[in-house]
């Protein structure tokens, strides 16, 4: 039942640190590579670099809340709800490519 998972390459949960900028401050998040994958993926999908869309999630995301208590588990669950087929819509998506350019 549970091989499909637990013979997954070991490779997609190795540790990886990126360095970025957030809010004219660099830090560095540490995620598995597989999420890496998936934002590199949800970044492209949007016209963005995925510095660029981490970056505008994380200002957006203040905007809405106030604060993150966990922003690599903010990522992670971007990611699963990206996997679950929640995207921008087309409105939001050109408006991301415009002000990318």
């Amino acid at each position: 039942m549970c091989r499909v998972f637990a013979g997954q390459d070991p490779e997609g949960y190795r540790q990886i640190n990126r360095s970025i900028r957030i809010d004219g401050h660099s830090t560095s998040i540490q995620l598995e590579a597989t999420f890496w994958d998936l934002l590199d993926e949800i970044a492209d999908s949007q016209g963005l670099t995925t510095p660029k869309f981490i970056s505008k999630l994380y200002d957006e995301a203040i905007e809405i809340n106030g604060q993150i208590p966990n922003f690599a588990s903010m990522l992670r669950t971007t990611c699963a709800l990206y996997l679950r087929g929640h995207r921008p819509s087309a409105e939001d998506q050109a408006a991301l490519k415009r002000e990318a350019a």
